[in-house]
């Protein structure tokens, strides 16, 4: 079986892609599945919160795979996770290897946006599910994270400045499918922080439905979603009502997004 890899991106920052790969990849766990997460975000937000133990200035991580000057494999890279069911390709925030590599990328030659692609290859067949938590920007990293990915999802909140974005990403992801990577679908949107008892939140995301599909059920302004994930614990874990009924929003949304995964 061949693995789902999604990337979840959007160019702009504090959307909440970080916490939504991290709560998916405990609902892939949950549902007895096997998962890995990559980290393509320099500022390493999901690597921190999902490994075991901090991770070291000369740990392997993402960057390492993409470099020329490497000769490390992603299965060099893997580190385990604080959930069983759930590895780990990090970025290391505590260097700046990933952003060194970012730049290494714009002078870099033909096959640079295929990098992660080759390498996510070597483990298609390991896994049910790849995550990919793209960095807020769309650059060589998150070219790369598309052309990898098999399918892909924008992450917004129901905001005026994340809806106006989505033009532009929409470009990127059509351009990517165009000259690297014609099996990338575009899922739809997964929409966080949503207030949906503002007239501003209903509006926009009445805005965004416009342009793009809206997966599953809206995610709302809940503090207990940042809190838990950066407790390193998962919201059915965190032991109360809202959590759990929260959790089963990312349940659903990861049945929607994969095959297999209920």
């Amino acid at each position: 079986m061949t693995a789902d890899v999604i990337a979840f991106c959007n160019q702009k920052g504090g959307v909440g892609k970080t916490t939504t790969v991290f709560h998916l990849a405990f609902a892939v766990a949950q549902a007895g599945r096997r998962a890995l997460v990559i980290d393509m975000d320099p500022q390493g937000n999901v690597s921190t919160v999902l490994t075991k133990q901090p991770l070291e200035r000369d740990d392997v991580g993402v960057a390492d795979v993409l470099s020329e000057a490497s000769n490390v494999t992603i299965v060099d890279a893997l580190v385990p996770t604080i959930w069983p069911g759930v590895e780990l390709v990090p970025t290391v925030p505590v260097n700046e290897s990933l952003a060194y590599v970012r730049d290494q990328l714009v002078v870099a030659g033909a096959g640079r946006e295929r990098r992660l692609r080759d390498a996510v290859d070597l483990l298609s067949n390991v896994y049910d599910v790849i995550l990919i938590d793209c960095p807020p920007s769309l650059d060589l990293l998150t070219i790369n994270a598309l052309v990898a990915a098999r399918k892909t999802v924008v992450v917004s909140q129901s905001a005026l400045f994340s809806a106006n974005g989505l033009a532009r990403l929409r470009r990127t992801i059509d351009a990517v499918k165009r000259s690297y990577n014609p099996e990338l679908e575009l899922m739809g949107a997964i929409i966080n922080m949503h207030e949906i008892s503002t007239i501003g939140g209903r509006e926009q995301l009445a805005e965004i439905a416009t342009s793009i599909n809206i997966l599953g059920d809206t995610i709302p302004k809940r503090v207990v979603i940042k809190d838990s994930m950066e407790a390193q614990t998962s919201l059915q874990d965190w032991g109360t009502t809202k959590s759990r009924s929260l959790a089963t929003i990312y349940r659903d949304t990861i049945s929607t997004l994969t095959e297999g995964v209920s």
